[in-house]
């Protein structure tokens, strides 16, 4: 058993607080900018920053102009990709068939 998260103190807790929300504005906006068509998947997949890593390939994918919920689980199942997985954790074969999938448009 993991041993227990210590008490924070409240200037520790505050600071968490702020990253945590910095952290959450940065993958929402990375994510609008993949709707918004001003950025492609693989400039996402190419970002070599803790955002991008950490955010779920499923996320990914709903930001994809024309792909919902339903559609992004099913490339999920096809690619072999946990619906939990990160960007970060994808292995080299599921990253190449999630860019041969999504080629970008240019």
């Amino acid at each position: 058993m993991p041993a227990p998260i210590p008490p924070l103190t409240p200037e520790q807790r505050a600071e968490a607080l702020a990253k945590a929300a910095r952290v959450r504005k940065e993958r929402a906006e990375m994510l609008a900018a993949l709707k918004a068509g001003r950025v492609s998947l693989l400039d996402v997949l190419d970002r070599d920053d803790e955002t991008a890593r950490r955010t779920r390939v499923l996320s990914l994918l709903q930001a994809i102009p024309g792909i919902g919920t339903v559609r992004a689980r099913r490339h999920l199942i096809d690619l072999s990709i946990a619906e939990h997985r990160k960007i970060g954790g994808l292995g080299d074969r599921q990253r190449e068939r999630l860019i041969k999938l999504f080629p970008p448009q240019g």
